[in-house]
């Protein structure tokens, strides 16, 4: 297995880090892989802040679900979906643009995050741990007016990075579901009852696994939580500016 592919094996979600910085030469080379990231027309329709602000990082880890570790985190970036940017270089050139529209936004989020998995991939390659924080979309009204966001522009990810304390690096990766599972040939398949126990008994390795139990518990903790519904309200916010335009 090449170096690339056991990273990509072998990384798992870090949310404990070492009390020391990223050198400005790592962090920028991180960032710089990002920028590598495959996009769509090359357009790259995304923005990167770079949260180098404590008191803003620790507002973050409290509008997003309360995660003190956000603010500990030694490097923070959040990846923007941008459909400003090439708006205003259209009007520029002294074109008359349509306004974006939600298949715009929905583009834009693809490069996004595909740029924010290139620098977590970079990230481990350099042995820096990182954890996705999805909680971004939570808190609309507060994150537009905290990040002075414009009104095509929606945060699709943020991810924090650090290096990983001992603990963190010997914590065992949550074992994944089967690739059975996941891949359908040439159309979606809908999977029975049947394989949905089994798909779940597998990953938890548990003779006594009980499905019911676990799938009830999951989903109010997760699916029917507050924060879940929360980004669903958020995102209405967010989605709201594209709407006319698909009309």
């Amino acid at each position: 297995m090449n170096s690339i592919l056991k990273a990509l094996f072998e990384r798992k979600s870090v949310r404990a880090y070492e009390e020391r910085e990223i050198p400005e030469e790592i962090k920028s080379l991180i960032i710089e892989a990002a920028l590598q990231a495959p996009t769509a027309g090359n357009q790259m329709l995304y923005s990167i802040l770079d949260i180098t602000d404590q008191k803003l990082k620790d507002e973050l880890a409290i509008s997003c679900d309360n995660q003190p570790f956000i603010a500990k985190a030694p490097m923070v970036l959040i990846f923007l979906a941008d459909c400003r940017r090439w708006l205003d270089s259209y009007e520029f050139a002294g074109m008359s643009p349509r306004k974006p529209g939600k298949g715009d936004l929905l583009l834009a989020c693809q490069d996004a995050v595909v740029a924010a998995q290139n620098a977590v991939v970079a990230a481990e390659s350099l042995g820096i741990g990182s954890c996705y924080i999805g909680d971004i979309l939570e808190n609309a009204e507060k994150h537009i007016k905290l990040l002075n966001l414009d009104e095509y522009v929606m945060p699709a990810s943020m991810v924090v990075f650090g290096y990983p304390i001992y603990q963190q690096k010997e914590r065992k990766k949550p074992v994944r579901f089967e690739k059975r599972f996941i891949v359908h040939e040439n159309s979606y398949k809908r999977l029975s009852k049947e394989e949905h126990v089994e798909m779940f008994t597998q990953r938890s390795q548990e003779s006594d696994f009980d499905f019911e139990d676990y799938v009830s518990k999951f989903c109010k903790r997760k699916y029917m939580s507050d924060f879940s519904k929360e980004m669903s309200r958020s995102a209405e916010i967010y989605l709201r500016n594209f709407e006319a335009q698909d009309e």
